[in-house]
């Protein structure tokens, strides 16, 4: 799984901090961010909804491809 956050559309509403807070959290001027080494979703179940929380659309979670063998 790959999280990406647009920081220029974030406008601080903190809904994916609460949904996964083992995911989220928020810098010092309320915007959202990654908990370090959690930028893989860290397997939380709640990172969908965490992004689909989200009022202006800001985080995308997509999966990430397999690697070729």
């Amino acid at each position: 799984m790959h999280i990406d956050i647009d920081r220029d559309a974030c406008i601080g509403a903190g809904q994916c901090a609460l949904a996964a807070p083992g995911v989220f959290t928020q810098d010092d001027d309320g915007y959202s961010m990654l908990l370090p080494g959690r930028e893989d979703g860290g397997g939380d179940p709640m990172v969908r909804d965490a992004a689909n929380a989200c009022p202006v659309g800001a985080i995308k979670v997509t999966e990430a491809e397999a690697a070729a063998g």
